[in-house]
């Protein structure tokens, strides 16, 4: 069962204090580990892009994205939805990632599933399901994916700076060791549209064995609060089932002709 409790994302937040191209990316993006670092965290939204699952060979698994999102309404309430997504990744670096519906944290199951993300770095070939429409979009890309290379080590911004960079050092999740990263963003008063100096804080915990974000944080004491956490790692190779389109879903080839 999908985590759905709020207690449990608590023990996500407790664990953390000591993005395939992924969904809402462009095709051809440099990965974000090729960045020097990680892009923004693009703030409390309806649609999370969830985990970015780099298309290398020789790093099977497969694994479930919980998704936690704590927004602060207009009304000063705040509205809490979660939802899961399922990601995996064969030995010949063949990814799969999805997108599923936000729904309040006392839903049971998984949530519906709006698109499924496929792409086989050999071929090139980018695909997006939908599963109402049964339609199942390509595209030939124009050249491979950017090579990964890991997160480098950064030091804090210079003091003053309204941005400050800072190593977290490394820590263990799901038997992996992932490095952290932390970058503080302070907002002035005369900016921040409450009268007084914001921090927006993103954290990044990398996975070097699976060349992914294993967990990722934005808190923006404005908007809210938003975590995506990878979980129940299996590095055994998936079913190949998964890397595949269906029979019932019709194939529209979007490459361009020139």
């Amino acid at each position: 069962m999908m985590l759905r409790s709020l207690s449990k994302f608590v023990w996500l937040l407790l664990w953390i204090i000591p993005a395939s191209y992924g969904f809402g990316q462009t095709a051809g993006e440099p990965t974000p580990q090729s960045r020097t670092m990680p892009p923004d965290y693009r703030g409390v939204q309806t649609r999370i892009q969830g985990v970015y699952v780099t298309p290398i060979p020789n790093a099977p698994f497969s694994a479930k994205v919980d998704i936690y999102s704590s927004e602060i309404l207009p009304n000063g309430q705040t509205e809490v939805r979660t939802t899961v997504n399922h990601i995996a990744r064969d030995s010949s670096g063949r990814i799969h990632n999805e997108r599923r519906r936000l729904v309040p944290p006392s839903f049971e199951g998984d949530p519906a599933l709006l698109e499924t993300h496929l792409y086989d770095p050999a071929t090139r070939l980018n695909i997006f399901m939908n599963p109402y429409t049964h339609v199942a979009r390509e595209t030939v890309l124009r050249s491979p994916v950017p090579t990964v290379a890991p997160v480098p080590l950064r030091t804090a911004a210079n003091p003053g700076s309204s941005v400050a960079e800072d190593v977290l050092g490394t820590q263990t999740l799901n038997a992996l060791t992932v490095q952290g990263t932390r970058k503080s963003r302070t907002i002035p008063a005369d900016q921040s549209g409450t009268g007084k100096p914001v921090v927006v804080v993103d954290e990044y915990w990398y996975s070097p064995n699976l060349s992914i974000y294993l967990l990722v944080k934005h808190n923006d004491p404005r908007t809210g609060e938003q975590i995506v956490a990878v979980s129940e790692v299996d590095r055994h190779e998936p079913d190949s089932a998964q890397f595949s389109v269906p029979a019932n879903f019709k194939v529209a080839d979007e490459t361009p002709l020139d």
